[in-house]
């Protein structure tokens, strides 16, 4: 008889998907915004023995630990830019009871002006939502990290380019530039949970691979990407390259090119090697923009985040150097409260709806997170001056460097912007403590080294300092 018991139980268990069986021994934990009621990613449970939870793109947990189901738990909030009222002792936490195939809701406030979308790229995207049945609205593109981010316009679509990327099997698994496309206007909602389609370059295998392995030793970084038409009216995607040695010497620089046809880099023109006699050129670089003068040119910009370099928005011009202007970019904005901010890196845009050039940058040495304090601010002309900064993002001891503009996910009369960054504990200091101990940040799981999206309400009143006139 017991034989037989055990035999029908597992019979019944083979005839339930896996899915389901997953759901039912998992308590759903799911992390929204108190005041939108939108799901929050990126927000990190910590229970007192350490285990820690972080919540996927749909703002979900599945709380599957044995020894918390059914018992009474603390659990730390920490949401990088979200959290909870803190209790007597100063801990900012909830007490849950996890109970199997049961939903807990915790909600969070809001104490930045950028309002968190969703994890870009990387693995696990929806992971938690998945253990507990529940559909991804975005398949893994098989890539687990990968540095900064360019896109450009370019023949009906928009092209993705990142640095160094991680991969399942390797840390490096791609350092040759990972590249995608997408639909030139590619969210399917400006709310989360994110679901933003992206098709990734590949292998013949079917794994994601570099764009731009150009020759010569060691990695290969691009950067100022832009497609550029020529005097017949023909569009090129066109970059400058730089070749680096380890552990970030560059010993080569130049421009290159997209083969349509081999859908990869290809090197146009060598313009500096190391040891040659000239110094280094100032060449295109960091992020692009386009800007018609008083006359009707039309000029494309570079700079990271302010413009440096100038030239007439032609295949011709970014061909010839000759045709390279240096432009003076302000080395300081200025906050509300008159103290001077640094930008380190970031990206310029017209904005339609502000009717105004804006600017969404990293504050060098910033506090509390020395490369993790993102302003925005405004001005009349791409070149300044520029009105005063609001910071608009900021994190505990964690990296968020080189954001990037998007005015192509929006029309241009839309009240919002989006801008994504990479978040990582690289150039995460340590934490303060015991001076002979420091410690430095965990990595937080799937969202280390990737791209995460930001939205900015450009009617929020806390932005209101920055819409006055530049000074």
């Amino acid at each position: 008889m017991r034989i037989h018991c055990v035999v029908s139980v597992l019979l019944i268990l083979l005839a339930v998907p896996a899915q389901e069986l997953a759901a039912a021994d998992g308590c759903r934990i799911e992390i929204v915004d108190k005041a939108s009621g939108w799901p929050v990613p990126l927000v990190e449970l910590r229970t007192v023995s350490g285990l820690r939870f972080v919540s996927d793109n749909a703002g979900v947990i599945a709380c599957d630990a044995p020894e918390l189901l059914g018992q009474e738990t603390w659990f730390h909030v920490q949401g990088q830019g979200y959290g909870v009222e803190p209790d007597g002792f100063g801990y900012e936490g909830v007490r849950l009871t996890p109970r199997s195939s049961s939903t807990l809701r915790i909600e969070v406030d809001r104490r930045v002006i950028a309002k968190r979308i969703g994890r870009i790229t990387g693995s696990g995207l929806y992971a938690e939502s998945e253990k507990l049945g529940e559909q991804a609205l975005v398949s893994d593109s098989g890539i687990v990290g990968c540095d900064s981010v360019q896109t450009a316009l370019h023949r009906g679509k928009l092209h993705w380019l990142w640095g160094d990327s991680n991969l399942a099997r390797y840390p490096l698994g791609i350092y040759h530039a990972s590249s995608a496309t997408s639909a030139t206007q590619p969210l399917k909602s400006f709310e989360p949970p994110l679901d933003l389609p992206l098709e990734y370059f590949r292998d013949t295998t079917g794994q994601p691979r570099g764009v731009a392995k150009l020759p010569g030793r060691g990695p290969t970084w691009l950067f100022g990407l832009v497609s550029l038409d020529d005097a017949s009216g023909d569009s090129h995607l066109v970059a400058t390259y730089v070749k680096v040695d380890p552990p970030l010497s560059a010993w080569q620089r130049g421009l290159c090119e997209w083969n349509e046809a081999t859908q990869e880099f290809e090197v146009k023109r060598v313009l500096w090697n190391k040891g040659d006699d000239t110094p280094e050129p100032k060449i295109p670089h960091g992020h692009t923009a386009f800007w018609d003068d008083d006359a009707g040119t039309r000029w494309v910009l570079f700079g990271n985040p302010l413009p440096v370099l100038k030239f007439p928005a032609t295949y011709e011009a970014w061909s010839d150097p000759a045709t390279w202007q240096s432009i003076d970019a302000p080395t300081h904005l200025t906050s509300a409260e008159g103290v001077k901010v640094k930008p380190h890196s970031g990206s310029v845009a017209w904005n339609g709806y502000r009717k105004r050039w804006v600017t969404i940058f990293m504050e060098a040495f910033g506090k509390p997170s020395g490369f993790g304090e993102i302003w925005y601010a405004e001005a009349e002309s791409p070149f300044g001056p520029w009105g005063t900064a609001v910071k608009v993002l900021s994190h505990q001891n964690y990296s968020f460097y080189n954001p990037q503009l998007h005015p192509e996910f929006t029309t241009e009369d839309a009240p919002h912007l989006f801008f994504e960054g990479t978040y990582t504990t690289l150039f995460a200091g340590p934490s303060k403590g015991d001076a002979l101990a420091p410690t430095y940040p965990q990595a937080t799981p799937r969202y280390d080294y990737n791209q995460i999206l930001y939205r900015l309400d450009l009617d929020e009143p806390a932005l209101s300092p920055a819409m006055g006139s530049g000074s």
